[in-house]
């Protein structure tokens, strides 16, 4: 393993390929999605052992709302119980746990518990760990626009006052560095509306195994493959 000066610093992971690792085993998909969020502590565990000091995890998109009601309904009981199970874990781990997205689409009591966790965990010094629920890039700028536009029509904010730094202030990840990483699992090459503003010069990682079969030895070979990367900052390479 390369020595932790080499380590990304704040890694974003869209959890894919579980519902197909469940139709493998011949499993509803809804059993692919708990065993998958079973995973996602596995992970933060051994992120936070390695030095990875921020974790950002893609968990129901915008576009989600459009599978099949069965399938929403079993994400949304997921994430109630996930809610539950992670403040245990933060409790354990003194993870710092933030959520990203729109949450007035989720149920009152959904966002009373993401309230409660947040509340509970936002001074805890151990691994940063953001979770994406409705969220989706486009909706994200979209929504940090129109808080720009407030702003300038309360007459708080000047044109030549919007700086790419101001933007990034008004996005849900506002404080928090951007991501060195990110690693989609599956097989799938695209990053599907996932923080469009803050991917702009991280370096990709595909890996063909589904996140529920996404082992700690499978984050340290994205490691190691990001490492061996000429990390280029500008254009200007820093190798």
């Amino acid at each position: 393993m390369s020595d932790e000066n080499n380590m990304p610093r704040h890694v974003a992971i869209i959890l894919d390929g579980n519902g197909r690792w469940a139709k493998a085993r011949g499993m509803p998909r809804n059993y692919g999605h708990v065993q998958g969020a079973k995973n996602v502590e596995t992970i933060c565990e051994a992120a936070y052992k390695m030095g990875i000091q921020y974790l950002t995890v893609y968990a129901f998109s915008t576009e989600n709302w459009s599978r099949p009601q069965d399938e929403v309904a079993a994400l949304m009981k997921l994430l109630r119980n996930y809610m539950k199970t992670c403040l245990k874990t933060a409790e354990k781990n003194r993870m710092c746990v933030r959520v990203l997205g729109d949450k007035s689409r989720l149920d009152e009591d959904i966002r009373t518990r993401i309230q409660e966790l947040e509340e509970a965990t936002k001074n805890n010094d151990g691994l940063h760990f953001q979770i994406a629920i409705n969220y989706g890039g486009r909706d994200e700028i979209v929504r940090a626009v129109k808080k720009i536009a407030e702003e300038a029509e309360a007459g708080r904010l000047k044109s030549h006052e919007i700086t790419e730094e101001r933007m990034s202030g008004f996005l849900d990840t506002a404080g928090l560095p951007e991501p060195d990483l990110l690693i989609r699992t599956c097989n799938e090459q695209r990053i599907s509306n996932f923080l469009l503003w803050q991917l702009a010069y991280t370096e990709f990682y595909f890996t063909p195994i589904p996140w529920p079969d996404f082992t700690r030895e499978e984050l340290i070979k994205a490691v190691e493959a990001y490492n061996h990367r000429d990390r280029r900052h500008g254009g200007l390479s820093s190798g």
